[in-house]
């Protein structure tokens, strides 16, 4: 199945990927440096940058604000400051903010998009005009919220972090109930980073026979080995966390491809897939002219005189692969010559009786 985006880019299984640079909170709740982001995930050739859309009521409740008053996790405040509720608040992108950045990505000219965290801020990014509605891992039991989306007939991104295959199977269903099927499902590994053998990247591949819709990865590890490899296995979306420097504070800037990775993430990710080709064989026209090269021929091993009969011992193979191929030795060998053949020279057809 082929997914359009913006109707412009279509996705499918093996074709170029989308890139999507997820902005999250990386912001800093600071709208100069979100707007530097999208500069340089613009710059480094991204085709989306991603936020996330809540609101400090609509995430965390009461309960588990009151459970999470400081942090101390021997960094000197480099992630965490204060209380859970204070950086909530930091980090939450308001109404105005969401129209002035997805305005700024007009202008920019890089996809704007969000993963939102509750209808109303589902309704915000329908008003925004998103290309997509992301649904983050965290709400693929979220039901409600799937149905709420699915309604709007937009394409759907679902990463799968956290999840069974029949978690999965259900929020497809989902979503598919409601006549959307404007699916594009992620491999995803909620860990942050995860450890190599947690990935599972032949998840890809799993997805790609279960289900009749792209699959792609939504990447937590470091650096850009994990998702190039992805795109080997023909993932389509390669969605990875983007920051300008790694030792900002912050939730993920530590986690974040900085410029020069995702520059590295983008551009090899298009040779990846266009190199991946075919299943059938084919031999280029480059090959096709190598051969007179770099293949061999049948050569006199000896000065042969017009008249003898040719013997396997007479012949040598060398280069170039201009004359009689080598797996044709059997029809030279009790043949007569018309001429004399000097040594170490190419025999043709027109030298044999």
């Amino acid at each position: 199945m082929k997914i359009k985006i913006n109707s412009s880019k279509e996705i499918f299984n093996y074709s170029e990927p989308y890139i999507i640079a997820e902005i999250g909170a990386n912001h800093n709740g600071d709208m100069d440096l979100a707007k530097k982001i999208i500069d340089s995930a613009k710059e480094c050739g991204a085709d989306a940058v991603k936020f996330q859309s809540w609101t400090p009521s609509s995430l965390v409740s009461k309960s588990e604000y009151d459970k999470n008053q400081s942090y101390d996790d021997g960094d000197g405040g480099k992630k965490h400051f204060g209380s859970l509720k204070e950086m909530v608040e930091k980090y939450a992108l308001t109404e105005g903010q969401h129209f002035e950045l997805k305005d700024y990505c007009k202008t920019v000219g890089i996809d704007f998009c969000s993963s939102p965290f509750s209808k109303n801020e589902v309704d915000l990014l329908i008003k925004l005009e998103v290309p997509f509605l992301k649904i983050a891992s965290m709400d693929i039991n979220n039901l409600e919220l799937l149905k709420h989306m699915a309604k709007y007939q937009k394409p759907i991104i679902l990463s799968t972090g956290m999840s069974t295959i029949s978690e999965i199977e259900r929020a497809v269903k989902t979503i598919e109930n409601e006549g959307n099927t404007q699916i594009i499902i992620l491999h995803c590994i909620s860990i942050y980073p995860p450890k190599n053998e947690d990935i599972h990247l032949n998840n890809i591949k799993m997805l790609q026979q279960t289900f009749n819709y792209p699959i792609g990865f939504s990447d937590h590890t470091i650096g850009t080995s994990i998702p190039l490899a992805a795109v080997a296995l023909g993932a389509c979306v390669i969605e990875k966390h983007f920051t300008l420097d790694k030792d900002m504070p912050g939730w993920d800037h530590q986690i974040s491809a900085d410029p020069r990775e995702l520059k590295e993430i983008v551009r090899e990710s298009k040779n990846i897939q266009q190199s991946l080709g075919s299943f059938t064989r084919v031999v280029s026209a480059d090959e096709e002219s190598k051969k007179l090269k770099f293949r061999r021929s049948i050569v006199a091993g000896k000065k042969l005189r017009k008249g003898d009969m040719i013997k396997l011992e007479d012949l040598e193979v060398k280069r170039p692969g201009s004359g009689i191929s080598p797996d044709e030795i059997k029809y030279v060998v009790g043949r007569t010559l018309k001429n004399d053949v000097e040594a170490d020279t190419l025999l043709g057809w027109e030298n044999l009786n």
